[in-house]
């Protein structure tokens, strides 16, 4: 038992490391105006560089568990730790914005989503009972690794310049990812020997499967909006801090450093809350706290207190979304083809990381666009109070149809 307990503790430190490695994307702004600075480059054009880059990491995850059944868990993730490090340290040279696009785009985004989701969904396999807790925990790891390197990639950029910034970034990307690779061990291959608990019955779905229960589509829904306005506000604060607030750039930018600590904190709180107090309970919470939090952004006289009481709650309970819906998938589809069945509802991230711009540039501005945000933040509360589990459906229709049977017998 004390070695069981070992080996599952090696596998959360690996899968931490790992989770911390693939979290440093987040620190791509520190580089856009560095690259604008040395080529020249338009700052829009080069910021296009990291929504390619979640959109890769999206469309990355539907392909992710059938490479790991053809190479494994432990050899992906490091060959994902090598291309994404390497796509990083090539970046320093590349010398126009489709390489760059290309590069830190597209093979990094392509990388990191292959080992983000299948190590988050090997943790929850070996702990079924805690899939909310460890969820927390690698969704956590992968958050605080944003905001670490933000002060290392900073610290090196501000000294050294953009392409050693790259370069060491790169390195060690590679180290931390493949390093964490050796302590990971497949949990499908751990079940045969007891060290996981006995998965509670239900039944498990295929892809195809899901994809024909309605609430495959109003999960993607509650998703997809949950991703998409936390994502338009966290990649516009600073902006929307100067010029509805009127802060000053430099009390504005806090505003970034506060979003990166509640986003890692509602990771880390609300994963295992969700164990306790049932998860659509925590991301109803969430969606309304976000409602009303845009509300005001949009309708009250903004000081410096308020502006970051809201900015602070979106983050908050975006990172609580982003750690709760890995679980959600679980609970209703089954936990055996959880990571492919995660992978399809996880294009809402990719597809909301685009449409908060698109849908701004439509409808022409902050304003319209956090009208349009609350409205499908209460739509998707609605959905949240009344979903079921294809299980828990099941369940009630056969109790009806018993009551009513037993009716008919009386008569």
């Amino acid at each position: 038992m004390l070695e069981q307990k070992a080996n599952r503790s090696l596998i959360v430190l690996g899968t931490l490391i790992v989770q911390m490695g693939l979290g440093t994307v987040y620190t791509w702004s520190l580089f856009n105006q560095p690259l604008v600075d040395k080529f020249g480059w338009q700052l829009s054009a080069v910021s296009t560089t990291f929504s390619i880059l979640s959109l890769a990491l999206a469309v990355s995850t539907l392909f992710a568990t059938k490479l790991q059944a053809k190479w494994g868990l432990r050899r992906l993730v490091a060959f994902s730790g090598i291309l994404l490090g390497a796509g990083l340290i090539l970046s320093a040279f590349a010398p126009t914005l489709w390489m760059l696009y290309l590069l830190a785009g597209l093979i990094v985004g392509y990388a990191d989503g292959t080992a983000y989701i299948t190590t988050l969904s090997n943790l929850m396999k070996w702990f079924p009972d805690k899939k909310g807790l460890v969820s927390g925990i690698s969704v956590g790891a992968y958050g605080t690794g944003s905001l670490v390197f933000k002060f290392i990639n900073g610290a090196v950029l501000s000294s050294f310049g953009v392409t050693q910034a790259f370069l060491c970034w790169g390195v060690i990307a590679i180290v931390m990812i493949t390093g964490g690779s050796f302590l990971l061990k497949e949990a499908e291959n751990a079940t045969t020997s007891g060290t996981v608990s006995k998965q509670p019955a239900g039944k498990d779905f295929t892809i195809k499967e899901m994809l024909k229960t309605k609430q495959a589509y109003l999960l993607f829904i509650v998703f997809f909006t949950a991703c998409m306005s936390g994502l338009y506000l966290i990649s516009l604060v600073k902006d929307i801090g100067t010029r509805l607030v009127g802060l000053d750039v430099a009390t504005a930018s806090n505003a970034v450093a506060l979003i990166a600590v509640f986003n890692t904190i509602g990771r880390l709180i609300l994963g295992g809350l969700s164990d306790h107090v049932g998860r659509m309970k925590v991301v109803s919470g969430t969606l309304l706290a976000t409602a009303i939090a845009v509300s005001v952004l949009s309708y009250a006289h903004l000081n410096f207190a308020l502006f970051f009481i809201c900015v602070a709650a979106i983050a908050f309970g975006f990172g609580g979304n982003v750690t709760v819906f890995p679980a959600i998938i679980s609970d209703f589809f089954g936990l055996k083809n959880q990571s492919a069945n995660y992978s399809v509802i996880y294009q809402g991230f990719g597809i909301g990381a685009l449409s908060g711009s698109v849908i701004a540039s439509l409808l022409g501005g902050f304003m319209p666009t956090f009208h349009a945000i609350t409205i499908l933040c209460l739509i998707s509360f609605a959905i949240t109070l009344f979903i079921k589990s294809p299980a828990e459906e099941a369940a009630r229709t056969h109790g009806v149809r018993r009551s009513v049977g037993r009716a008919q017998h009386s008569h």
